[in-house]
């Protein structure tokens, strides 16, 4: 009798323990993995992804021509562990035939809950105040001592109204939220009848908004969309959010809008690039705060190794995907 050829699966870090005892369980995969929690180096990426028929990558890892080329013909499947899939050479993946899994939905939750923490912490000012707290600053009560600004009776922006725009205005609304304004490609009526929000355009959003929430895709047309035109537009009392993705932000003009009060403050999950530099300018603001924990729940996590190991092995079995991108 013949031995089984095992197919080859290639994991680009250290997964949560539901994806890994997925793969650990599959008699027809031999599975290495990169065991650092930090990124693959380019150079030992394309050594464990040759000859291989599975990739499991993060959003991190590059998958680019380069590594295609290292991979060779044997490369059926790539799933990567995200909801983006910028990191992906898709047109060269397209053309190979290949067929890419992805982890939407799982994240939209946990994320909507950060946009939220990210709004309360910059609007009512915690990390200034706590420091205040330990370095002596609370003496006695004062009637403007570290006032910010609340959501009541407020307008809320949302640039993209997709399924985390929703679950972030779903969050908000009890807040006692007066308006909601939202932008994108077109109008999303039946979604927007949930919270009464009013399509607008880009301009429009940043002048009249009190707070701003970047949930938008990076598109060509959303690169650099917050820009200075677009922060001059806005209060100076708003409070710009961003939990999408870092290059829909021209970091010098948010940086000149904080440090000369044209707007009040901003929270930033995502940067350009990740990580951002110790010595960037935007981390001597008082006004900003920039944790970049995004998905970062137990369960979560969980869920997306789960799914991406599924729809690897879905992929190199020939049936369908859990959560397949169509390319």
């Amino acid at each position: 009798m013949r031995p089984v050829r095992l197919m080859k699966v290639f994991v680009t870090r250290r997964i949560p323990a539901e994806g890994r005892v997925a793969l650990a369980r599959a008699a027809d995969c031999e599975v290495e993995q990169w065991d650092s929690d930090e990124p693959i180096p380019a150079k030992e990426l394309e050594r464990g992804v040759a000859g291989a028929h599975g990739l499991l990558c993060l959003l991190s890892d590059h998958v680019d021509k380069r590594i295609l080329d290292a991979a060779g013909a044997n490369l059926k499947v790539i799933s990567t562990m995200s909801v983006g899939i910028d990191h992906l050479a898709l047109d060269e993946i397209k053309k190979r035939g290949i067929r890419v899994g992805y982890t939407p939905d799982v994240l939209t939750d946990t994320t909507a809950e950060l946009a939220v923490s990210l709004l309360l912490t910059t609007c009512r000012r915690l990390p200034e105040a706590i420091e205040e707290v330990k370095n002596g600053g609370w003496t006695s009560w004062k009637p403007l001592w570290l006032c910010g600004y609340g959501l009541t009776q407020s307008t809320v922006g949302i640039i993209g109204l997709g399924r985390i725009g929703q679950a972030i205005a779903r969050r908000l609304k009890p807040f006692g939220v007066q308006r909601f304004l939202y932008t994108g490609r077109q109008p999303r009526p039946e979604e927007a009848a949930e919270f009464q929000a009013e399509f607008v355009s880009t301009p429009e959003l940043a002048a009249q908004s009190d707070f701003i929430v970047v949930a938008c895709s990076l598109t060509p047309a959303t690169e650099g969309l917050c820009n200075k035109d677009f922060f001059q537009k806005m209060k100076e009392t708003a409070v710009f959010i961003n939990i999408s993705r870092g290059d829909v932000v021209n970091q010098d003009d948010l940086y000149q809008a904080l440090a000369s009060g044209k707007i009040a403050a901003a929270g930033l999950d995502v940067t350009s690039p990740e990580p951002l530099p110790t010595n960037h300018p935007l981390l001597t603001l008082k006004n900003l705060i920039l944790p970049h924990i995004g998905s970062a729940t137990h369960r979560t996590r969980n869920t997306m190794s789960l799914l991406a190991a599924n729809n690897l092995l879905a992929g190199l079995r020939g049936e369908p995907m859990p959560s397949e991108l169509k390319l």
